[in-house]
């Protein structure tokens, strides 16, 4: 199903000019797993960083306090 969206004449033709050969749903979905992969990417370069951090024991332990003293239920 198509559906209309708006957008500035400015943004169009950066678009127009990046979606070459493409259909813009097809630039769009190459867009958004081009951000997916990057925001992942920069997700696993801190992955493990604070490791042999000296405070990494003591955030350890504010963080399981903290889970454990938790009272709010969400359904």
């Amino acid at each position: 199903m198509a559906k209309t969206i708006m957008i500035s004449n400015e943004v169009y033709n950066e678009l127009k000019g990046l979606k070459r050969d493409k259909s813009f749903s097809e630039l769009f979905k190459d867009l958004l797993k081009s951000n997916e992969v990057k925001r992942v990417s920069g997700l696993m370069d801190c992955v493990g960083i604070m490791k042999n951090d000296k405070d990494w024991e003591k955030l350890e332990k504010e963080r399981k306090i903290a889970w454990k003293n938790w009272t709010k239920k969400y359904v």
